[in-house]
């Protein structure tokens, strides 16, 4: 079977409010690629990857009016995708919804939150993903109340050979300093936004452990804004996000061997004020043990770093305009 993690970037402006493609000339939220280049190079880079689940970061919105799962099966079903099944977790107001689509012949999948709500006891230690995590993050006796913008999905999955997976889907919180005014004010906003991306992902590591705990076979895939060695701020705290919900010390960890390994990338942004492209490790699909034990393979879709692609100039084409990062992909026999 094989596994995806994607995030599509402002998939959502490439539908109308009853779901519909929108596929005209218009310009996407895309620089310079109209919401036709847009549609058609997201349908050949699907096809291309022929997964049984993809996790969708950014998927189109779910909210009053606006139907997320409606518009990816609407898309699903224009290009002929087998994973053509939609479903959504807790829907937030930023129009980037996290959504997993899938092959329904292949699997059942269900959100399955794990956690407490408010108001249950204990949901202060252990809460819901839609609720409030409370911890020190300045060391100052004084909890801070950390939130997910996105709160991530949690999916429970039985595949059609009768095996149970944990999948949770996620995109942590950005780092950038949006909204900056000086090169002080950068920092400042820098570090506040790294203490609060280190919080979620204590957060979710929390949540993975349990399912260690609970013997479950669990990935966490998404856009994790972070990444090991991956900005001069990672000194101060001595370590990364990714490196957090992968596991520390002696607990037991997960694996992606991209964490681990330098020079690859997942996503390419254009640096305006630089003239130049960044590219970043972001996106990660991460086993627990017991899947990593069954050999699975894993591909970053990169169209300049993967000669199979370079080779295809149409589906490299594809890739650099349907997104500003690369699907990610995992192969697993399950």
């Amino acid at each position: 079977m094989r596994f995806a993690s994607y995030n599509v970037e402002w998939f959502n402006s490439l539908f109308d409010d009853a779901g519909a493609l929108i596929d005209d000339d218009g310009w996407s939220a895309r620089w310079n690629v109209t919401r036709a280049t847009q549609t058609a190079a997201l349908g050949a880079v699907f096809r291309a990857l022929d997964a049984d689940a993809v996790m969708v970061i950014e998927a189109p919105d779910t909210s009053r009016g606006r139907d997320g799962t409606r518009a990816l099966e609407t898309f699903a079903a224009r290009f002929g995708l087998r994973a053509r099944r939609a479903l959504i977790g807790f829907a937030n107001d930023t129009q980037q919804e996290i959504a997993l689509l899938y092959d329904p012949d292949s699997m059942t999948a269900r959100h399955a939150p794990g956690g407490l709500a408010l108001g249950q006891p204990g949901a202060r230690q252990n809460p819901r993903f839609d609720e409030a995590f409370h911890i020190d993050l300045d060391v100052d006796a004084a909890p801070e109340t950390v939130r997910w913008s996105k709160p991530p999905l949690e999916v429970a999955l039985r595949t059609r050979a009768g095996n149970d997976l944990r999948l949770i889907g996620v995109h942590a919180k950005s780092k950038a300093p949006h909204g900056a005014s000086s090169e002080a004010d950068a920092m400042r906003i820098a570090i506040e936004n790294r203490r609060k991306q280190l919080a979620q992902c204590i957060w979710l590591r929390q949540r993975v452990q349990t399912h260690l705990d609970a013997g479950d076979s669990v990935m966490v895939m998404g856009d994790f804004n972070d990444g090991p060695g991956l900005d001069v701020y990672e000194r101060l705290f001595g370590r990364s996000g990714v490196e957090i919900v992968r596991g520390e010390g002696t607990a037991a960890q997960l694996h992606d061997p991209h964490i681990t390994r330098p020079g690859v990338s997942t996503a390419r942004f254009w640096q305006q004020h630089e003239e130049r492209w960044l590219e970043a490790l972001l996106d990660f699909i991460m086993v627990s043990p017991d899947l990593a034990a069954r050999a699975p393979q894993w591909r970053i879709w990169h169209p300049l770093n993967d000669p199979a692609l370079a080779s295809d100039p149409v589906l490299a084409a594809a890739l650099n305009d349907a997104s500003d990062h690369f699907p990610v992909t995992l192969d697993i026999d399950i």
